[in-house]
């Protein structure tokens, strides 16, 4: 079953019946393309020229790419501006400053692309506008703002605008060890977390990257905003008044549900129909963190609905398999809480603490001896820490999937994923060694142009005339993060080994590789992080400080390396040369990291102990740091009480076992039954959605689904024309709307600049309880 990033609906026509491949969108001959639509039928496909009466759906990848987003590039352009550096720089410092201080907030608000994209386009648009052009402002001002400006600012703010997660064990270091790291070795551990993915990530960019199979159908969105913001005609005229509609009419919308009435967020009959049944609650209710399932509650904000990922954008064999693993995760769920598996009913139904087994909350620190390592005679005293049920079954099913990716990738996958390991014999090695330049500064990142590019991505043709950033640049940024990052674990009192770090990044190489290609091609990313708590638990017994740098080296290092191949392929679909969006790369991560440092110890000095508090402040919360300990203590310190064999939750490392074997059976039944279509699911996806609603807010996943399938399938296959032209311009608005008001609500009356002002309470907006009116379950 390869993957394809499109939902691939191809059916199966003859290569006699396919158009050829084009690098333009515009080339299609409307007089030599004949219509074979099937009504009904998702396997169906025509072509179009570029008017509304000939119809096309598109089928692969390559289509998408070269139909929705414009292949033309400009090369003229130029994105090396002071106004560039200036917008891109000042954003990074925004970004950076405030994804630091809501680490530490109550609630999390994250500093998005579209966010960026559109604040930065608009600061462009006042400098443009605002600036003399002559004299010495010409190099302030050097005429409009450019798509390429636009993307390198987007490309630096976004490496700039996370909480790096190093800052997350700095401050547990000093919120609950004591330990206050020497301030630069703490700078320069920052800067090896950061940059070690991006080494790993831009070596594999030629398989990861370039290729039209990986397509990142998150950055669609926000590359299909651009077109209607920066090309000229009638038909980008008419994107962009389309986006702006959408765009008002969503921005006015979100103060409802955010604001004036939170019911919408999650309207359930039931609930309304069975306000104090805690049964109901639980499989119904969802408006709340930690409610329920959500089962059937309709949600109207597009916040939570497009909170993890647009589902305008998703392929529709993605959607599919997610659709299939929530069915189960409800089904699983229910039946292991009311068979009362592992006491089940004795905790909450949804949570991510530990709890004694009479369902009190677990008090960790009273297990840790000075050495804040877990102690044998006080772990026996407290007795083991039980999981709520429901966040086992996450456990084992996340498990499930990051093994099943895999033998699937290895199943369906091969041949794409096969030039990673390629080199790996000793002439290529011989060859690679002896005509390396280490010279670096010397290569002039020209590349060899093909003699034909039919089956290259026709956005990557494009950038072959620019100059590469060359492989050596990334295999130096990996090194020296690599000797940096060994360096400072001694210095900083890190208690993981040297071995321990190398497994670590030799994990984090392996899983950069296949789980960036599922994150590439479906738009889904799984997340490592049990796996290496888990790991890392075994490999270093009762010492949670190890296991958090060892996460740190793993699984955040899998996180950076997916975020810059991603910004990578914006540049590559805006054509913004390849050493500008490396340049823009680097410079965001570095100033972002320094910042992230500054204002964490600056809001650790001054509200310690607030932060240490369970419930904290409206203004002020450890949350964040707390949970990051509390697994910690519970993977490094318990893992061998709780996961060996024979041992209560052995059924989750075992799961990985069974992960490896599960997308077989699929494989077995499209080789000798192929119209049975077992090609068409994804099992990593199947098996991690299982656990998909084991924590937050579940009542937007009826809304989410529908309209998933109303746009990758209805709207794809009976409007094809639409979805090309707008379906994705019209995800970007919606994206960009939302996420422009919640960030002026959060301060204006969420309480992020101090005091909440929530609306007063009506029959929509239950301010003491859950806001489905679904039964408060403590």
């Amino acid at each position: 079953m390869p993957i394809e990033g499109s939902g691939d609906i191809t059916g199966t026509l003859s290569p006699a019946e396919r158009a050829p491949s084009t690098n333009d969108e515009k080339s299609f001959d409307a007089k030599d393309e004949k219509s074979f639509y099937a009504k009904g039928d998702i396997e169906s496909a025509t072509y179009e020229a570029d008017t509304d009466s000939d119809i096309t759906v598109l089928r692969d990848e390559r289509e998408i790419a070269t139909h929705v987003i414009s292949v033309e590039d400009d090369p003229t352009l130029n994105p090396w501006t002071f106004r560039a550096f200036f917008i891109g720089l000042g954003l990074s410092a925004f970004g950076g400053s405030l994804a630091q201080i809501y680490y530490f907030k109550p609630q999390t608000v994250g500093v998005s692309l579209m966010f960026l994209a559109i604040i930065s386009y608009l600061i462009g648009f006042a400098m443009e506008t605002f600036i003399p052009r002559r004299g010495f402002f010409r190099y302030l001002n050097p005429g409009p703002f450019n798509k390429k400006e636009n993307a390198f600012v987007i490309i630096m703010a976004s490496a700039a605008a996370n909480s790096a997660l190093g800052t997350e064990v700095l401050a547990v270091q000093r919120l609950y060890y004591n330990i206050t790291p020497n301030p630069g070795a703490s700078i320069f551990l920052l800067f090896s977390s950061q940059l070690i993915g991006y080494g790993i990530g831009g070596v594999l960019r030629t398989t990861l990257l370039y290729p039209s199979k990986m397509l990142y159908p998150g950055v669609l969105p926000l590359l299909s905003m651009f077109d209607a913001l920066y090309l000229d005609g009638a038909a980008a005229r008419r994107k962009l008044k389309i986006f702006y509609i959408v765009f008002g009419i969503i921005f006015i919308w979100e103060i409802f549900p955010e604001w004036m009435f939170p019911l919408i967020t999650g309207f359930s009959i039931f609930c309304l129909a069975a306000p104090n049944n805690a049964a109901v609650s639980r499989i119904f209710g969802g408006s709340d963190g930690n409610e329920g399932l959500g089962l059937l509650s309709l949600c109207l904000d597009w916040q939570y609905i497009s909170g993890g990922v647009n589902p305008m954008t998703i392929p529709l064999k993605a959607q599919l398999s997610s659709f299939i693993g929530y069915i189960l995760c409800m089904v699983v769920f229910v039946a292991t809480f009311y068979s009362n598996i592992w006491k089940a009913q004795n905790f909450p139904f949804l949570s991510q603490l530990l709890f004694y087994e009479n369902g009190t909350l677990y008090n960790q620190t009273l297990i840790l001896n000075e050495n804040f390592e877990v102690d044998p005679t006080l772990l026996a005293e407290q007795g083991l820490p039980y999981y709520a049920t429901t966040w086992v079954v996450s456990l084992l099913a996340t498990n499930l999937g990051l093994a099943a990716t895999f033998t699937h990738l290895l199943l369906w996958n091969r041949d794409d994923l096969r030039g990673s390991w390629s080199w790996m014999n000793v002439q290529t090695i011989k060859e690679t060694w002896a005509n390396f330049n280490w010279r670096f500064w010397q290569n002039d990142g020209m590349r060899e142009q093909p003699v034909s590019t039919e089956d290259m991505d026709p956005h990557y043709v494009q950038m072959m005339k620019y100059p590469d950033a060359p492989d050596s640049w990334y295999y130096l940024t990996f090194v020296l993060s690599v000797v940096v990052g060994l360096i400072v674990l001694y210095k900083s009192d890190s208690t993981l080994p040297w071995w321990g770090f190398i497994i670590a990044v030799i994990l984090a190489i392996i899983s950069v590789l296949f789980f960036g290609a599922l994150y590439a091609i479906t738009g889904l990313g799984l997340s490592i992080q049990p796996l290496v708590q888990m790991i890392g638990g075994f490999l270093h017994p009762g010492m949670p400080m190890a296991n958090m740098y060892f996460v740190l080296y793993s699984y955040n290092t899998v996180s950076q390396a997916m975020l810059l191949l991603r910004d990578l392929k914006i540049a590559q679909y805006a054509k913004l040369p390849p050493r500008a969006a490396f340049t823009a790369q680097i410079l965001g991560t570095l100033l972002g990291a320094i910042l992230n440092f500054v204002l964490m110890n600056s809001i650790i000095d001054s509200q310690r102990e607030i932060l240490l508090s369970i419930q904290g402040t409206n203004i002020w919360s450890g949350q964040q740091p707390q949970q990051y300990n509390s697994q910690a203590i519970a993977w490094g310190g318990l893992g061998h009480e709780l996961f060996s064999v024979g041992k209560r939750y052995q059924w989750v490392p075992w799961s990985y076992i069974v992960g490896l074997f599960a997308p077989i059976p699929f494989w077995l039944v499209h080789r000798y039954w192929p119209k049975l279509r077992a090609d068409y699911y994804y099992t990593p996806i199947i098996c991690t959605y299982i656990g998909w609603l084991c924590v937050g807010i579940n009542s937007s996943i009826l809304s989410f689904f529908t309209i998933a399938f109303v746009s990758q399938w209805w709207l794809r296959t009976r409007y094809p024309a639409w979805f090309t032209k707008y379906n994705y311009l019209v995800g970007a608005a919606l994206d960009g709307g939302t996420q422009v008001m919640v960030f002026i609500l959060s301060f204006a009356v969420q309480g992020a600049a101090g005091t909440a002002h929530l609306f007063p309470t009506w029959w929509g907006a239950n301010q003491g309880g859950n806001y489905d009116r679904c039964a408060y379950l403590t």
